[in-house]
């Protein structure tokens, strides 16, 4: 995959409705290559400095304007970089575009500390402002559903939550909705979690990424992808103490049940794979999450929940080998039609 940088500060930004954040004036090539183009919006500074989110769209024939747009967040330590992902979305007939989050691939600077936030609310802003843009391209009458994975999946969730009636639908492929084996991992270590992300919010808990998960999914290494290793680096960012309170805070809220009432397709691997030790079955299963765990919560998510298990998926369901990865094409493809988007 070819690599570029960030497009550089536009003079002057066009001005945003949404919480005063800017978005600039152009779209430039991105790294994704033909096709794909990256817009930064500049958001508001915080204790670190200068913030900003990147935007990628994929819109190959730039004169028609779809009526149905799908907004795309990525998980944690990762970036936007599943062009076939972009590709199906464009041949249902809609625009797709990305998010790169703050402080993650695209939108991470020297300066900031990788992928920290210490409330998941602080996503709200470029969120906002990406909306922003589709409907300022497409109309305000634009259907769009958000599709969330892994960390991902918990910041849309909990933002549509929060602001019903904005879009039609959300997809989630393998979301973060609680921590590994249960709620009650949860509760007996939020507290010691939260009293530390007081005193030292940013300091770094032990690494426990072993690198297997990139092995999966590396070109080099068996798999079948090629990534910017600066943007999704082994092992993944450090997880500070502030912002991994800040996850357990959203998993709580799931717990208790959020009412979204839109349509939620929730897709995950059928089996979780969890090893000190390297195998080859690390290739056809989820060996991040507890897709239990993940299935359970699924249903608290609202009233209208389909949930579908991917035979031999892994963790990012559009990664996994071509079978199980066709399969969850398909399954997305069958709600669609199901709920009169394709």
């Amino acid at each position: 995959m070819p690599s570029s940088e960030v497009p550089a500060r536009p003079s002057p930004p066009a001005t945003s409705t949404w919480d005063g954040s800017t978005l600039t004036a152009d779209w430039s090539p991105d790294a994704l290559g033909e096709g794909f183009e990256a817009r930064r919006l500049d958001l508001a500074d915080d204790d670190e400095g200068e913030v900003t989110a990147t935007l990628v769209r994929h819109l190959p024939d730039p004169t028609l304007r779809p009526a149905r747009a799908v907004l795309y967040v990525h998980g944690w330590s990762d970036y936007f970089f599943q062009a076939p992902l972009a590709r199906f979305w464009h041949a249902q007939g809609a625009a797709f575009y990305a998010l790169d989050l703050r402080k993650y691939g695209r939108s991470l600077r020297d300066h900031q500390t990788p992928g920290y936030v210490d409330d998941l609310r602080t996503y709200d802003e470029e969120i906002g402002a990406a909306l922003d843009v589709l409907r300022a391209e497409l109309g305000s009458v634009a259907r769009v559903i958000l599709m969330g994975h892994s960390t991902g999946g918990l910041v849309l969730s909990l933002w549509l939550a929060r602001h019903p009636g904005v879009v039609r639908g959300l997809v989630l492929n393998s979301p973060w909705l609680e921590l590994q084996g249960s709620s009650l991992a949860r509760h007996l270590s939020a507290p010691a979690i939260s009293r530390l992300a007081r005193f030292t919010p940013k300091a770094a808990l032990p690494n426990i990424d072993p690198g297997y998960y990139a092995r999966t999914i590396d070109a080099a290494t068996g798999g079948d992808w090629t990534v910017d290793a600066r943007w999704r680096p082994t092992p993944s960012f450090p997880v500070r103490a502030g912002w991994l309170s800040a996850v357990m805070v959203g998993h709580a809220a799931v717990a208790r049940g959020l009412g979204i009432t839109v349509p939620v397709l929730t897709l995950m691997s059928d089996r979780t794979l969890i090893s000190a030790r390297w195998t080859e079955d690390m290739r056809s299963a989820d060996i991040v999450l507890d897709t239990e765990a993940i299935a359970r919560r699924a249903v608290q998510l609202g009233p209208v929940v389909t949930t579908v298990r991917i035979a031999g998926g892994m963790h990012d369901l559009t990664l996994s080998a071509r079978p199980a990865r066709e399969r969850f094409y398909a399954e997305l493809t069958r709600w669609l039609v199901a709920y009169g988007w394709a």
